[in-house]
């Protein structure tokens, strides 16, 4: 498929040696030579229909092809209208979908017949071709695996045991606060079980060092998601991970392997680290400002832990998280099968990777199959430990990783979709499209500022971290590359742009998801720690958007200029905690 006023390159090869080779396009000698092949490139044409390209040798037809031409705004469609219907409808997976549709329709011309064919090409071959790629089922299954041994050292007590071994430390508000906030760092391989688990076992005791819900619910929601965008084993992983891949898989020039490439772009995750930096830097000084500070001052002063007009809400959608009554809650169940996923995962690395430097090995390494062995472990260790002590029966074991292999299928439904809106991207080449538009008047250097501001502005609107990673990511990686190689700049020594254009995608939605009244995780957060969740919103608010601040106009923006991160992040953390030091009331 072609595109009008958008440059395509031919290639010729394999005839042979000393032919007369004649390239013509719509009966126009548009390329000859000499050779076994030839190569044209910067090809444009201007009118939509067909074009006709044909290939003489020696002066005879070897190959001729009709290639369909559509208007170039036309490819932009499928992420376009995914991004719209996201902020419409406030929901991922339907806009995701319905831009799917629009591109099988674009690609089947655009026509009546075409958007009946488009219809069920969508699921026939768009969906179906990428749900069964070998690299993309071993991100699922990893992702299930994964899913499922929460859901077992969930039941079994081991993530409830940890959370009682840190808990006698809390003995005072701050202490409190300290204990919900490293708890939050501790579980770190998923923040939806980090959120429930955090938030259900620590409420009474932060109810009775009154503290207050909305300071709890901001130390949960603001540990979970930032801890696991950053760990190098989580949840978030094959879904990031699987993005990368998807994105990098038609372009030149890029030998990284998708997992080193997520590995490259954590230093560039600003406002997860300042996220997690501000939290213990308000536990520490005991300083609150703005919302926060009225309901820190009326839990501390009068006892009361919620205003006492607010509601809150009574969903059980997490009690597959909740431990299983009249069994002891061992810390080592959840810890050893944490400790052998992550270890494996190191291991598994060295074996299947090759080189003399630890990033060559690791950029050669099989990250995917790694990744299943390592997940595959930690399920199978979890089992043991439950069936062992016999805190579970093998029903309830099975049960219990099922519950939690459940709880990973709105991402993979998600991922799927992303895949497949990535490939049709690729057919209808969105990326050459808006290098032609944008390469011109777009600096590579604020280009992540520009996708950082982008994917806050759609996880606002949706809701959904996840749901703004599938629908930027396939879009934003080729984008970036398009544009530093329009620019000359596609090498090793500008590649942090990159880096850190892929994590402003997944940095700038979890920022605005902490911002969101609708954030998946800011209502979990809110259930879990039974706050009213208006209250948790407004009080979160300001230290959030205080963080994204600081990360986009001293850490990301500067980064893209080239300055080291290293000096851009705790240069950015001393700005907060100044800022702190102005704002913060002491509330003890």
């Amino acid at each position: 498929m072609l595109l009008t006023n958008v440059g395509f390159d031919i290639r010729i090869d394999g005839l042979a040696t000393g032919s007369r080779i004649d390239l013509l396009l719509n009966g126009k000698t548009i390329a000859r030579g000499t050779g076994t092949g030839l190569a044209a490139t910067g090809i444009k044409v201007t009118e939509t229909g067909t074009t006709h390209i044909e290939v003489l040798r020696n002066g005879k037809t070897v190959l001729e092809k009709e290639v369909p031409v559509i208007p170039a705004a036309v490819s932009i469609l499928p992420p376009l209208v995914a991004i719209l219907l996201a902020f419409l409808l406030r929901s991922v997976i339907p806009a995701l979908f319905i831009g799917l549709v629009v591109g099988a329709w674009a690609i089947n011309g655009m026509t009546l017949s075409g958007a009946f064919r488009g219809f069920f090409e969508t699921g026939t071959i768009y969906i179906l071709d990428t749900a069964v790629n070998p690299d993309h089922m071993a991100i699922m299954i990893f992702t299930f695996l994964i899913g499922g041994m929460v859901g077992v050292i969930s039941r079994n007590g081991g993530m409830v045991g940890i959370v009682d071994r840190i808990m006698p430390f809390a003995s005072s508000p701050r202490r409190g606060q300290g204990v919900v906030a490293t708890l939050g760092l501790a579980i770190f391989f998923d923040d939806y079980a980090n959120t429930m688990i955090v938030g259900n076992a620590t409420r009474p005791m932060s109810d009775k060092l009154q503290i207050s819900r909305e300071k709890l619910a901001y130390l949960v929601d603001s540990t979970a998601a930032p801890v696991s965008t950053i760990a190098v084993i989580t949840t978030w992983i094959g879904f990031q991970v699987g993005l990368i891949d998807s994105a990098i898989k038609q372009l030149d020039g890029i030998d990284q392997t998708p997992y080193l490439l997520f590995l490259n772009s954590i230093p560039y995750s600003f406002y997860p680290f300042l996220a997690i930096f501000f939290v213990f830097l308000v536990v520490y000084t005991g300083k609150d400002f703005g919302p926060m500070y009225k309901a820190e001052m009326r839990a501390r002063h009068s006892g009361e832990v919620l205003r006492k007009s607010s509601t809150k809400s009574t969903d059980k959608s997490g009690d597959e998280f909740y431990h299983k009554d009249i069994i002891p809650c061992r810390a080592i169940n959840a810890v050893l099968p944490i400790v052998t996923m992550v270890s494996t995962v190191i291991i598994g690395l060295f074996i299947s990777g090759e080189g003399e430097s630890v990033t060559d090995i690791i950029g050669s390494a099989n990250a995917y199959s790694v990744l299943i062995w390592a997940s595959l472990l930690g399920s199978f260790m979890a089992a043991v430990l439950s069936l062992g002590q016999r805190l579970l029966t093998l029903d309830e074991t099975i049960d219990a990783w099922l519950a939690g292999a459940r709880f990973m299928m709105t991402g993979l439904v998600l991922l799927i979709l992303a895949w497949a809106i990535a490939d049709v991207a690729g057919i209808l080449q969105t990326a050459p499209y808006l290098i032609t538009v944008l390469g011109d008047s777009v600096s590579p250097y604020t280009l992540p500022a520009v996708i950082f501001l982008l994917a806050g502005a759609t996880a606002f609107a949706s809701g959904s971290s996840w749901g703004v990673m599938a629908i930027l990511m396939p879009l934003v990686i080729p984008l970036c590359w398009a544009v530093l190689q329009a620019n000359g700049i596609a090498d090793a020594e500008h590649m942090h742009i990159l880096y850190s254009c892929i994590a402003c995608v997944l940095t700038g939605a979890v920022w605005a998801d902490h911002c969101s009244p609708i954030s998946d995780t800011t209502v979990l957060s809110s259930i879990a720690t039974g706050c009213d969740h208006m209250d948790h919103v407004r009080t979160q608010l300001p230290y959030a958007f205080m963080g994204g601040v600081a990360a986009l106009l001293i850490g990301v923006l500067p980064a893209g200029f080239g300055l080291p991160w290293f000096l851009l992040l705790p240069t950015a953390a001393i700005a907060l905690a100044v800022v702190h030091r102005f704002l913060g009331k002491s509330v003890d």
